[in-house]
């Protein structure tokens, strides 16, 4: 996610109401009661910040525990994290994706995450040693223009998009961080070599089109017939539906073959800083976040995410989460996105 992604808040039908339904649901779990309002959390919030402020909402109405939140982008925070180290005022980071989570632990500056709020989660959506846990997942998806493009003629596999027969039909936003996790898929799929000459194809076949800043701007794009297609993860699709309504989104949504590097599972997920100074406070909020409560209220907002815990049901509109097909890497699979970055930059996408 960009900057502009962070900034951009768009409706959250009726959040308002469920927050307030979700108070009596988190109850003693998330730590009502127990004497610990008038603690103030600093969260580093690189998720969509309407999302972020549904959440924390609903947690400081359980638990009397404000959440001052700082929005940026998922690279700008990571690095401002690297720089503070033990000095930072963070006492959470929450991601729109792992790679950046993952960057953090292998560099010693994450918490353990208690197991009982890692439990509430399936295991592989999280970190293999417990340093952050995962809190919803979105499914990487094809946008495009039916009028400009038909189903039949759409790329089966995202490696397609080198093919010169695709040049000129497709934007590219490489700077969104969404679009770091598929890099990283191929890169592990096929191997660096692979994934660089598969870049530098799609470099040349989107030519001046390869500056976009964000998969909301794509898919506006997409829906308007400035281009025939373009890759974004699938909720952005759903929230211009919501925005503009269904009739006014001239766009459909397609997926590649099943299992392939381009059809990626990518987690949002959060962490406690190790030098956090309110530790107890930070690991409920965490659990919040896994809890019920805090699952329904990102499954009911219009973010259109899957929240990961059983018996939580996704928003009505989308298709249920096991009817995807995706590749079988899990967040660390996918590993930091550094390989991602220095990949794009000697394929002067970035």
């Amino acid at each position: 996610m960009g900057n502009t992604s962070v900034r951009r808040a768009t409706l959250l039908v009726g959040a308002t109401a469920l927050i307030a339904g979700s108070v009596a649901a988190c109850g003693s779990s998330a730590g009502s009661g127990s004497g610990s309002g008038g603690q103030t959390l600093t969260l580093y919030n690189a998720q969509h910040q309407q999302t972020t402020d549904a959440i924390t909402a609903a947690f400081t109405k359980a638990t009397g525990i404000k959440v001052r939140v700082v929005n940026d982008s998922e690279d700008v925070l990571t690095a401002q994290l690297e720089q503070e180290g033990g000095r930072s005022p963070a006492d959470l980071f929450y991601t729109e994706n792992s790679n950046w989570l993952q960057q953090l632990n292998t560099k010693g500056l994450l918490a353990k995450v208690k197991p009982a709020t890692l439990q509430a989660v399936p295991r592989r959506d999280s970190a293999a040693n417990g340093d952050w846990v995962g809190v919803s997942a979105r499914i990487s998806a094809l946008v495009y223009n039916p009028s400009k493009i038909s189903a039949a003629q759409l790329p089966t596999s995202i490696l397609d998009l080198a093919d010169p027969k695709y040049r000129g039909k497709f934007e590219l936003a490489p700077s969104e961080t969404d679009f770091w996790p598929l890099v990283s898929s191929v890169a592990k799929a096929k191997g660096n070599p692979a994934a660089l000459t598969w870049l530098k194809g799609m470099k040349a076949n989107v030519g001046g089109n390869d500056n976009i800043p964000d998969n909301e701007t794509l898919t506006s794009d997409v829906s308007r017939g400035t281009t025939d297609f373009a890759v974004i993860n699938h909720y952005y699709f759903y929230r211009l539906q919501a925005e503009l309504g269904a009739g006014k989104v001239h766009a459909k949504l397609a997926y590649f073959t099943a299992g392939d590097p381009g059809y990626v599972k990518a987690i949002s997920g959060v962490a406690i800083l190790k030098s956090s100074k309110h530790q107890a406070a930070a690991q409920k909020f965490v659990q919040f976040m896994t809890s019920s409560a805090g699952q329904s209220v990102l499954a009911h907002g219009d973010g259109f995410e899957y929240p990961l815990k059983a018996g939580v049901a996704a928003n009505p509109k989308l298709p249920p989460l096991t009817s995807y097909r995706p590749n079988a890497f899990d967040p660390a699979d996918l590993g930091t996105g550094l390989n991602a970055k220095t990949l794009m930059q000697q394929a002067g996408l970035l």
